[in-house]
C-alpha cells in the first residue's frame, strides 16, 4: 500500500484520532508501535517508521504499545465490517439497533464508523441503496419495478434521493444512455484508478475499477467522448476533497463503497458556477447525517 509519509507524520504529530486504524507508527528507539493518536511524547521524525497495520509492524520486529493498545483497533474494524454487512443485508438500520448489534454505544459507534470509513452509517446505507437502484434499472421490466426492487417505499423517495445521481432520466439509463452524450476522465486515487463520467446534467458514473471501455459497455446507446482538461481538473478537485482512505484492514468492497459515497458528498461542496455546473445538483441526494 502506498503511504504518504508526510501526511502520516502530520496526523501522528497532531494525535489525529481519525488516523487510528489507517496506519501504525513504530518508534525505532523504543521498539514499539502505536496508534497515531497515542498520548505518549512524540519522538523526532527520523526516529519513526510507518506501517500500514500492526501485522507489518510486528513482522518488522516491533511490539505493541501498552499505553495506546493499537491492537485493540482490530476489534473496531471487526465491528465496522459487521455493521456494513448488516446494512447490506437489511438496508437502512436505525443507529441504535446497528450499534447494539455490534456492542457499542450509538454515539460512539457513529463516530467510530465515520472515522473508519470516511462516511456515516446513514451515508453508507444510502450508497448501497443507490447501487441497488442502478442495478435494478437494468434488471427489472420497468422503472417503477426497479424503484421498489431497490427498497424504496414510494417513487418520490427514489426521485429525490437516487435519480439525481444518474445524470440522466431513469428511462435513458434503462435504455443504455439513449440520447445522452457522456464525457469521461480517469483519476488516480489511493484505491486505484477512478472513472469519473458526466452528462450535461451532472455525473452519471463514479466507479473504481472501471474505464472508458466499461463505460461504453454500460451505455451502448450513448455518445461517449473523452473529457477535457476542465472535467479532469474538476474530478481531481472532488477526489482531493473526498480522499481520506478507509482503513486498510476493512474489506475492499466496504472501502470502495465508502470512498465512492465520499466523492458524491464532496460534489455537494463544489460552488455554483463551477464547470460541470450541475454537479452540485446531481450530488445533492440526501441531507446531512
Amino acid at each position: 500500500m502506498h503511504m504518504d509519509e508526510d501526511r502520516a507524520w502530520i496526523a501522528f504529530a497532531s494525535r489525529d484520532r481519525d488516523a487510528d486504524g489507517r496506519f501504525v507508527v513504530a518508534v525505532r528507539s523504543t521498539g514499539i508501535y502505536c496508534r497515531p493518536s497515542c498520548p505518549a511524547r512524540r519522538p523526532a521524525r527520523d526516529k519513526v517508521a510507518f506501517y500500514k497495520d500492526a501485522a507489518d509492524a510486528k513482522a518488522a520486529g516491533y511490539r505493541s504499545c501498552r499505553r495506546c493498545h493499537p491492537d485493540a483497533v482490530a476489534r473496531d474494524a471487526t465491528a465496522v465490517a459487521r455493521a456494513a454487512a448488516m446494512l447490506a443485508r437489511d438496508g437502512a438500520v436505525p443507529l441504535d439497533r446497528l450499534a447494539q448489534a455490534v456492542g457499542y454505544a450509538p454515539h460512539h459507534f457513529h463516530r467510530l464508523f465515520k472515522r473508519a470509513t470516511g462516511v456515516t452509517p446513514a451515508a453508507y446505507a444510502r450508497a448501497l441503496r443507490s447501487g441497488r437502484a442502478i442495478a435494478a434499472l437494468a434488471a427489472e421490466n420497468s422503472v417503477t419495478e426497479a424503484i421498489y426492487a431497490a427498497g424504496h417505499d414510494a417513487p418520490s423517495r427514489f426521485y429525490a434521493a437516487d435519480a439525481p445521481r444518474l445524470g440522466m432520466s431513469p428511462s435513458a439509463w434503462r435504455h443504455g444512455g439513449r440520447g445522452e452524450t457522456i464525457r469521461w476522465t480517469m483519476i488516480a486515487t489511493g484505491m486505484g484508478p477512478l472513472l469519473f463520467a458526466t452528462t450535461a446534467r451532472g455525473p452519471c458514473r463514479i466507479a473504481l475499477g472501471e474505464d472508458g471501455a466499461a463505460l461504453a459497455a454500460r451505455f451502448p446507446a450513448a455518445t461517449i467522448r473523452p473529457g477535457d482538461a476542465v472535467l479532469h481538473d474538476l474530478a481531481e478537485r472532488v477526489v482531493t476533497l473526498a480522499e481520506c482512505p478507509a482503513r486498510s484492514d476493512l474489506p475492499p468492497d466496504i472501502r470502495a463503497t465508502a470512498f465512492q459515497e465520499a466523492i458524491w458528498q464532496a460534489l455537494r461542496t463544489i460552488p455554483p458556477g463551477t464547470p460541470c455546473r450541475h454537479a452540485e445538483r446531481a450530488a445533492s441526494a440526501g441531507g446531512a447525517d
